[in-house]
C-alpha cells in the first residue's frame, strides 16, 4: 500500500497524485466546468461553489428573527427576575447570536470566487485564498494571495467520513495543492484545489497545461467571469468582488 510522501500529508490523506514532469495518467477533465480563462500564458480556474452560497443566509435570518421574537417575549420577565431558567436562556441567546454571526460572515464574507491561476510561461502559481477561523465571526477575515514555483507544488487526494446529529453519513473528498521547500518534501503551505468536485482530473488537466500548453486540452467553454454572479442569489451578491493586488495581477497574467 503507497504511504504519503509530504511531511504531514493532508488530513484524510488517500493518495499523492502525479507531479510534472510525469505525464498524468487521469484524463484531463474539468467536469462540467470550464475555465475562467485560458491562453497560452495562463489558466485561470474558478474555486467557487456556487450551489451553496446564499443558504446559510436564509437560515440566518429566520434564526435571526427568531432571536428577536425570543427576545422581546423574555424580556420583561427578565427584568423581574433573575432565576436559573433566565441563566439558561441567556446562555441559549449567546448561541443563537453566535450562529446569526457565523452564518452571515460565511455567506456574505468570502470573495465571490476564489480564483487559481497557472502561468505557464512563468512556471508559477498564484491562488487567490481567503483565511478564517469558523469559531471566530466577529474577527477580521482576509483574503490572503500568494504565489509559488510550479516546481513546489504537490498534489494530494483526500476523503472525509463524518456523521450528522442525525446519525446520517456524510463523506467529503477532493484535491488540496501542497507547496513544499524546494528540494524537500516538508510543507509550508497548503490550499484546496477542488471539494467534491472534478478533483484528480482537474490535476491531471493543470498539469497537461503546464506540460504541453492548451493545445492538448480538449476545447473550453465560454469564459466566466467570476464576478458576474446571479441576481437572485443575495449572498454573492453582498460578497466582494475578486481584486487582485496589483502587481501581481499583472505579473499572473503576463509572460516574463
Amino acid at each position: 500500500m503507497a504511504k504519503p510522501t509530504l511531511n504531514p500529508p493532508c488530513p484524510g490523506w488517500q493518495e499523492d497524485l502525479p507531479i510534472s514532469p510525469l505525464t498524468p495518467a487521469t484524463i484531463s477533465s474539468l467536469g462540467a466546468g470550464s475555465p475562467n480563462h485560458i491562453s497560452t500564458t495562463y489558466l485561470e480556474l474558478s474555486r467557487q461553489d456556487m450551489a451553496s452560497r446564499g443558504v446559510l443566509l436564509v437560515l440566518t435570518l429566520f434564526i435571526l428573527l427568531l432571536l428577536i421574537s425570543l427576545q422581546l417575549f423574555s424580556f420583561q420577565r427578565m427584568a423581574e427576575s433573575l432565576k436559573a431558567n433566565d441563566l439558561i436562556g441567556l446562555f441559549f441567546d449567546l448561541v443563537l447570536v453566535w450562529i446569526v454571526a457565523f452564518g452571515l460572515r460565511i455567506d456574505i464574507a468570502i470573495p465571490r470566487d476564489l480564483p487559481i491561476r497557472f502561468n505557464r510561461s512563468r512556471q508559477r502559481i498564484y491562488a487567490y485564498n481567503f483565511n478564517y477561523r469558523w469559531w471566530n465571526p466577529f474577527e477580521r477575515w482576509r483574503v490572503n494571495p500568494v504565489a509559488y514555483d510550479w516546481s513546489q507544488v504537490r498534489a494530494e487526494r483526500w476523503k472525509k467520513r463524518g456523521a450528522t446529529a442525525q446519525g446520517a453519513l456524510i463523506i467529503k473528498w477532493g484535491v488540496v495543492l501542497s507547496i513544499v521547500e524546494p528540494g524537500t518534501n516538508k510543507v509550508i503551505d497548503r490550499f484546496p484545489l477542488s471539494t467534491m468536485g472534478a478533483d484528480e482530473f482537474a490535476w491531471a488537466y493543470i498539469c497537461t497545461y503546464m506540460q504541453q500548453g492548451p493545445s492538448a486540452l480538449p476545447p473550453p467553454g465560454p469564459p466566466h467571469d467570476h464576478n458576474d454572479v446571479p441576481w437572485y442569489n443575495l449572498a454573492l451578491r453582498l460578497a466582494p468582488k475578486v481584486k487582485w493586488p496589483a502587481e501581481m495581477d499583472r505579473e499572473s497574467r503576463t509572460a516574463p
